[in-house]
């Protein structure tokens, strides 16, 4: 006997974010193409009528959540309105969605979860804007500003917008398989399913650009040159400065040491090539700065819990014929 389609319904409010809500929703539809009969999708607000989110769009909802049955998967977005929620929602979430097999937020979604008490004593992300606010008023919860997604049990949290997309494919491929998902990120022009542990900001972004032209030059080497030699001594050289000074200047200046910033940036590179290339793992390892392949494995299985080839076999991706 085949097994019922998983439903999936999205909370509507006013003020919410329509990427937030259309995202998960195209991956889910696109995977029901697919595979027929494997999920359901329903959107409901409280009390069923019309919402408008934070960019003016009106949403029609299928249903009131008052009268919705419990889902499979209960997904609730972020935006404006998760900054002051509407009671008589936090209180239909604290009641209600537990009865969920799966629970699922997106951005700022997570405000809402929280509120209701369905994060506490769980490991939980947001969009990197609300991540103290998050550990600030809710403690119980174990914040996690650096990942896109972040699964514990059977409740999953993502960062801002897109990263949305990204939970809602490995959901996917979850629940039926890695092609599925695949051939849905294809369809979409997300050439790449990110994995969770990868961090909100790209190396560049997560670190605050120097105010000094001098500083800023090696920032902008470092990430052009990642296989140059780019010890402190070498790059306090290029800024003009001994390498105490150095090394000083651009902690305060970007808010991170040197070193780590060059290893930001020499696994970010790395990942890069690893998606977009089929250079072996040992031009890779060169031409990011790790010397050997047993280096750069070290440090991949450290940051993101997996080897080189292992990562490339899950994130490379295999275009149509």
């Amino acid at each position: 006997m085949p097994k019922p389609p998983r439903t999936v319904l999205l909370v509507l409010f006013d003020d919410v974010q329509s990427l937030d809500v259309t995202g998960p929703l195209e991956v889910f539809t696109g995977a029901e193409r697919l595979a027929p009969s494997s999920y359901r999708m329903r959107t409901a607000s409280l009390d069923g009528g019309p919402v408008r989110t934070s960019s003016g769009l009106m949403l029609v909802p299928d249903l009131a959540l008052t009268s919705a049955p419990d889902p499979h998967t209960l997904l609730v977005p972020g935006g404006a309105g998760t900054r002051r929620p509407d009671p008589a929602l936090v209180e239909w979430l604290r009641a209600r969605a537990p009865g969920a097999t799966r629970l699922v937020s997106v951005c700022t979604g997570a405000l809402l979860l929280a509120a209701a008490g369905l994060l506490d004593g769980r490991r939980a992300t947001t969009h990197w804007a609300y991540c103290d606010r998050l550990a600030r008023d809710h403690p119980a919860v174990t914040v996690e500003p650096e990942p896109i997604y972040v699964r514990d049990a059977h409740v999953a949290t993502s960062a801002g917008v897109t990263s949305g997309i990204d939970l809602a494919l490995a959901l996917v491929q979850e629940d039926l398989d890695r092609e599925t998902a695949l051939t849905v990120a294809r369809h979409l022009v997300v050439f790449l399913r990110r994995p969770g542990n990868q961090a909100q900001f790209s190396a560049q972004l997560a670190a605050q650009t120097a105010s000094r032209e001098p500083l800023r030059e090696v920032q902008r080497w470092i990430t052009e040159h990642p296989e140059a030699d780019l010890s402190v001594d070498a790059l306090a050289i290029r800024a003009r400065l001994s390498p105490r000074h150095f090394a000083r200047a651009f902690t305060a200046e970007t808010g991170t040491t040197p070193g780590r910033y060059v290893d930001r940036v020499g696994l970010e590179h790395a990942r890069r090539l690893l998606e977009d290339t089929s250079a072996s793992v040992e031009k890779v390892a060169r031409a990011s700065g790790y010397g050997t392949p047993e280096a750069m494995r070290r440090a991949f299985v450290k940051a993101l819990g997996t080897a080189p080839a292992e990562y490339r076999r899950r994130f490379h991706p295999v275009l149509p014929r």
